[in-house]
């Protein structure tokens, strides 16, 4: 949602926001989950790289300075003749996404990645081979058993997916591209001392979604509503300042390793809201954008626009924006053709139109398929994507009219487009049908639209998760997402319809991407801990099957390895005591079962429960004297339970068998009304309150006890924060049950103090 955001929280009640964009961030950021010593147990050894490629020069750099660090030793094999171009293989060429740089493109190498060094260790065993298979025999290094697919699997690996194996007391992971080896040495660091350890079997990696992808709300000029980021929490922009590129390479080559080590492999580099300074970057700002392809391509990232539908007349003054004006066409096409003849792996345009007052088709009689479909024909020709998303809602309502729905309108939009949308389209469908809730359904847009290709929108920027001053660990929160069957067990999860996996209609391959978190803190995420979610964000992207407890287990085991900290037992116990559940305490002391939009409409930090219950934005919980919640049914409501197929579209229709955490969201009941857990609507609400509370009391004094035990100024900025948290979930117990003891005039059944 589009409001206008003061200084992030002092507006809305909360704290003073000290990441606010500023010019003298830290030169130096936190290391996250790439420090030094996570490259200890590759950097002690004896390293082979083999192959050429960009990216495969990527990998030598990332290995030679983890052996400077460590003692170890690394030397390149000869394979040959070096790379037909300065730049190689620019990274995974994949469906709608263009292959190798042709010969001759201009660019210098980025600093710090070495070009290719010939001959292999003078004595001695090696301890790990990175190499890529073909065209070039492997080296002898190799050993003989290493080459076997693993069992069950002698398939390619495709352009990112590696394989990894240990025999005769060597590692070896073998590629088929060059980004595959990157990815593989990323593997290698994850697992650390075990990759080096007894015989491993052959295992087979590769990615479930093409691609995976961030989208930066990051403005070139500062808004004056919306600053430098939108939704951003964690500073100013690592792209743009004041109107210009930031120019900090070295912070973004280090953002671009950070995002290689998690497997994401695209990013959008501007605001989805395109102002006028944005919309330049298509054209005579495109050198702008070139620099940040060329700083983030070594790691397989490959960069895409923002554009303004309107582009055609704000850009050059053309009378309309039409999509079948073929005026419109030419002025796309031959547009599309310079930005590609300077970024020849260009990704492609992601699209906000005709949605809180972004232009689009709509001003000229034209549906979205027709819109899309314009940009997708410039970019098909050389393998371009559009990302067209479909948060597309009325903004200006009248919240007296309760037939209107916020939720239905995606579906309402899109749903009967499917089929229309050329091939290269990706429709970007927020996760849930409203707005990045804490607790939503999942959007019925992802089963409703099987000839389309689809992409799921997550944000990790915490917007409505308590914007990274609350520890809010959001990995249960997509992992349910993604693993939930639309058609009920045991038919497809979402993440196989967006991995193209096998149903009733033709695969077409889809996304995941989320709008990212990042500034120019030195902590990245301004909250230490919000580094969990971008680490996640990736892990997930990559194989959706992954369970969080285990990613937060890779993400502590790489931020704070067992060497740099004291205690380690207990370092880990503690990180999983307060972020764990902590999706569910945020949940407990905010909005409860499934309602929504309880939340300060200024900046969506602190409670606000009535604060859109009157406005053009929606109505979320109708509250009353006798009872709380939205009726979506079709018998009664609005329709919206309607949109869902069977099962669940009578599982929601019902509230005996809608599950309680979405019964708001659904059913408008009587405050009596007797849950699935035993307890009555209102005596849940007082009771997850109360909770909530303590539960972040119990966080915090679980993180005081590592002072001293982990790096002082990230302990200092946590328990900051945490302390902010507490008062923040006071604040929201208080008000909430307030409010409702006031409505419904039932008392706490527990007797506790209620105002």
């Amino acid at each position: 949602m589009s409001l206008p955001v003061t200084a992030q929280h002092a507006a809305a009640g909360g704290p003073a926001d000290e990441t606010a964009p500023t010019t003298g961030a830290d030169p130096t950021p936190h290391a996250a989950w790439l420090p030094p010593e996570a490259f200890r147990a590759l950097g002690t050894r004896r390293v082979l790289v083999h192959g050429e490629g960009l990216l495969v020069d990527t990998a030598f750099a990332e290995v030679a300075r983890a052996c400077a660090e460590h003692g170890g030793w690394v030397g390149r094999s000869d394979t040959g003749p070096p790379a037909t171009a300065e730049h190689g293989t620019p990274g995974p060429s994949q469906a709608g996404i263009p292959g190798p740089r042709p010969a001759g493109t201009p660019g210098p190498r980025p600093a710090g990645i070495p070009g290719p060094r010939a001959g292999e260790p003078a004595a001695g065993p090696v301890d790990l081979v990175l190499a890529l298979r073909g065209p070039h025999p492997l080296p002898p290094a190799v050993p003989a058993g290493a080459t076997a697919a693993p069992a069950g699997d002698d398939g390619p690996l495709g352009d990112e997916g590696f394989l990894w194996t240990r025999v005769d007391g060597v590692t070896v992971v073998l590629a088929d591209a060059p980004a595959g080896l990157l990815y593989g040495l990323f593997h290698l660091v994850r697992l650390g001392e075990a990759a080096f350890t007894g015989d491993q079997p052959a295992r087979a990696h590769r990615p479930a979604l093409r691609r995976r992808m961030l989208d930066h709300w990051d403005n070139v000029a500062v808004h004056p509503d919306m600053g430098q980021v939108e939704r951003g929490y964690a500073g100013g922009s690592i792209f743009w300042q004041d109107g210009g590129p930031r120019g900090d390479r070295d912070r973004l080559r280090a953002y671009g390793r950070l995002l290689a080590a998690t497997g994401v492999n695209a990013i959008s580099v501007n605001n989805v809201n395109v102002h006028a300074t944005e919309a330049r970057l298509l054209t005579d700002r495109l050198d702008d954008v070139a620099d940040l392809a060329d700083l983030l391509r070594p790691y397989g990232i490959r960069v895409h626009l923002s554009v303004t539908f309107a582009a055609p007349v704000v850009l050059d003054g053309l009378p309309t924006a039409d999509p079948l004006d073929d005026r419109v066409r030419d002025w796309w096409d031959e547009t599309t053709r310079r930005v590609y003849a300077r970024i020849p792996d260009f990704g492609g345009y992601l699209v906000k139109a005709d949605s809180e007052g972004q232009p689009g088709p709509a001003t000229y009689g034209r549906d979205h398929a027709d819109g899309a479909n314009l940009l997708a024909g410039a970019l098909a020709r050389h393998g371009g994507v559009v990302h067209w998303r479909a948060f597309v809602y009325d903004h200006r309502r009248d919240w007296r009219d309760r037939t209107i729905d916020r939720a239905r309108a995606a579906y309402d939009h899109f749903a009967p487009l499917d089929g229309r949308f050329a091939d290269n389209v990706i429709l970007q469908v927020k996760y849930g049908p409203v707005d990045f809730q804490p607790r939503e359904p999942v959007s019925p847009v992802i089963a409703a639209m099987p000839a389309t290709r689809l992409a799921v929108e997550l944000q990790v920027t915490q917007e409505y998760t308590g914007q990274q001053w609350h520890a809010c660990y959001l990995a249960p929160l997509w992992s349910e997402v993604l693993n939930f069957r639309p058609w009920g067990p045991p038919e497809r999860t979402v993440a196989d319809v967006l991995a193209g996996a096998p149903g009733p209609e033709p695969r077409r391959d889809g996304d995941l991407v989320a709008v990212a978190n990042v500034g120019d803190d030195p902590f990245w995420c301004g909250h230490p801990l919000a580094q969990a979610n971008l680490y996640a964000f990736g892990r997930l992207a990559w194989d959706p099957s992954l369970d969080p407890g285990a990613v937060l287990d890779e993400w502590i085991d790489l931020t704070f390895p067992a060497s740099t900290v004291g205690d380690p037992a207990l370092v880990r116990e503690t990180l999983h005591a307060v972020l764990d559940d902590s999706w569910l305490t945020y949940e407990r002391y905010t909005a409860p079962l499934g309602v929504g939009f309880m939340v300060d409409p200024d900046g969506h930090y602190g409670p606000g429960v009535d604060g859109y219950e009157y406005s053009r934005w929606g109505t979320y919980h109708y509250a009353d004297r006798d009872g709380v919640g939205v009726d979506r049914t079709r018998t009664t409501g609005t329709g919206f339970t309607g949109q869902y197929p069977p099962p669940w579209s009578q599982v929601y229709e019902s509230p005996e068998r809608c599950p309680d955490e979405l019964l708001l969201f659904f059913h408008h009941v009587p405050y009596g009304h007797v849950l699935h857990s035993g307890v009555t609507v209102i005596q849940h609400i007082y009771d997850t309150h109360f909770a909530g509370v303590e539960q972040v009391e119990a966080m915090r004094d679980r993180w005081g006890r590592l002072a001293g035990l982990v790096d002082q100024g990230v302990h200092d900025r946590v328990a900051e924060r945490l302390d902010e948290q507490l008062r923040c979930a006071i604040e929201w117990r208080d008000q909430i049950n307030t409010y409702f003891f006031r409505k419904s005039g039932v008392p706490d059944a527990r007797g506790r103090r209620i105002y």
